[in-house]
């Protein structure tokens, strides 16, 4: 059995970092093109006055825009492309973690029963509210951000050729470190599937949904999306939602938790290629999910509460 577990990851690791470098590769070949253009440059100028309230350049811009129309590989692929202090991009991947994908992941709470304007205020007011304070709180991280596991020739080419040759350099190492941490990740989650993981990590988190205000029938549907993340576990979160009986309110609270911090493992270590500290990633995106869970199931809770005095 563990055979074909490992057998069966290892085929979806390569079939998804196939699927992700599909994306990576012409954004990252694209945008460090453009770099030499004038494109870029009138971009990065109409857009710095909006980003520099937020403690970043005008070009931050671009991978923020790829990875809330697209995905978070698409914005790693241009962030790779791009000059940053390490402090923009921290900034920039806590921005990320909240709001990404916000086509698909939006699509999927609609389908749970979520109310897309509360989806769309929580994840853009997370990621704006998150980069102005880190920008006000941490006076470090001024110095240049160094890329990856592997470190890419750097310089300024001279000729056609040339930018085209670092381009291809960029996104083909931005594969491979991607894929160095995609496929082992494939293959512990295809064990973990194999070995009913989900059931026995739902039974222990039934205590702490109901600690933020949830019944304990919501605890798969916060399993599913804690692990495999709001679009991979969209079938599981659907099917939980429907056959546990979970009310609207509780759904409502396990998406709001789960805008703020899901796809925990793969989330957080796709950004380690950008060479910024995940931990405290992690613990801000855990951090800001409990607390503001709790916040709006304990105004929920109260406002009901008026409303049966009232009656």
């Amino acid at each position: 059995m563990l055979f074909n577990s490992i057998k069966n990851g290892l085929l979806s690791g390569l079939k998804t970092t196939w699927t992700l470098g599909k994306i990576i590769f012409p954004v990252t070949l694209i945008v460090a093109v453009l770099q030499y253009t004038p494109v870029l440059p009138w971009i990065i100028k109409l857009i710095s006055p909006l980003m520099k309230l937020l403690g970043l350049s005008g070009d931050a811009a671009i991978p923020l825009v790829l990875g809330n129309f697209l995905n978070l590989y698409a914005a790693i692929g241009a962030i790779l492309t791009l000059d940053f202090s390490v402090k923009e991009v921290f900034i920039l991947a806590v921005m990320l973690s909240f709001s990404h994908n916000l086509f698909i992941e939006s699509g999927v709470a609609m389908k749970a029963g979520v109310k897309l304007w509360v989806v769309l205020t929580t994840r853009l007011g997370l990621a704006i509210v998150s980069a102005a304070v880190i920008n006000l709180v941490w006076h470090g991280g001024s110095t240049p951000a160094k890329y990856g596991l592997i470190e890419a020739q750097t310089g300024h080419p001279s000729s056609l050729g040339g930018i085209f040759l670092q381009a291809i350099e960029k996104a083909g190492l931005g594969i491979l470190q991607l894929a160095m941490i995609v496929i082992p990740l494939m293959v512990v989650i295809q064990i973990l599937k194999d070995i009913n993981w989900l059931k026995k990590f739902s039974k222990t988190m039934a205590p702490v949904t109901k600690s933020l205000g949830m019944q304990e029938n919501t605890s798969t549907t916060m399993a599913a999306g804690l692990l495999f993340g709001l679009a991979y576990g969209a079938g599981v979160m659907i099917q939980a939602v429907k056959e546990d009986g979970v009310s609207h309110k509780d759904v409502t609270l396990a998406f709001i938790f789960l805008v703020a911090c899901h796809a925990v493992v793969e989330d957080t270590l796709i950004f380690v290629p950008l060479g910024i500290p995940v931990w405290p990633l992690f613990l801000i995106r855990l951090g800001v999910a409990i607390i503001l869970t709790l916040i709006v199931g304990t105004i929920w809770r109260r406002s009901g509460l008026l409303r049966k005095e009232a009656a």
